[in-house]
């Protein structure tokens, strides 16, 4: 008698969790397709790439300056008196350092770039997943998956694709 008491049981809990595994609803997204057809996302991400260009070049430019003098004090080594010597290392030390701490200013985790990727893009980012949040609720989707950076899904049906809702959703429809 326990035996059956305890496989009913089993048998009735393996069908509830079975019926819950049928009753969640998925949906997939394409970030990058989504993120292309936003042109506040593509004009954000020229300005980046403008200023990134222009501060590689300002750091590439004192770079430069500091080989040239290290090369200048190469060529003028023998010339040069021990505090003359000195002097000049520390010129082209002093300009490394500046070099690098440019670099660190425009390009470091908290650097420039940074600060404006967060004010350009986080605005575009928040206003995506609030739209896909909104969808989901409202289509009861318990999960939705980015197809775009999930490299193990192998297949996926197009139905259950909502990339194109949620550019609607954001007023930009295909």
């Amino acid at each position: 008698m326990k035996k059956i008491v305890v496989l009913s049981f089993l048998m009735t809990l393996g069908m509830l969790s079975a019926r819950n595994v049928q009753a969640q609803k998925f949906a997939l997204i394409d970030m990058e397709y989504i993120l292309k057809n936003i042109p506040a996302y593509e004009m954000a991400n020229e300005q980046l790439n403008t200023l990134s260009k222009k501060w590689q070049t300002e750091v590439e430019t004192v770079q430069t300056e500091a080989q040239n003098m290290y090369k200048t004090y190469q060529a003028d080594l023998v010339f040069l008196s021990p505090e003359m010597k000195t002097k000049r290392e520390a010129e082209i030390v002093a300009k490394e350092q500046e070099a690098q701490e440019l670099k660190r200013k425009y390009f470091g985790t908290d650097g420039e770039l940074y600060k404006k990727r967060e004010t350009l893009i986080k605005p575009i980012q928040d206003e995506i997943y609030n739209a896909i949040k909104e969808i989901s609720e409202a289509q009861g989707y318990t999960m939705v998956v980015d197809r775009a950076s999930a490299m193990s899904i192998i297949y996926a049906s197009p139905r259950i694709d909502i990339s194109n809702l949620i550019l609607s959703k954001l007023g930009y429809s295909k």
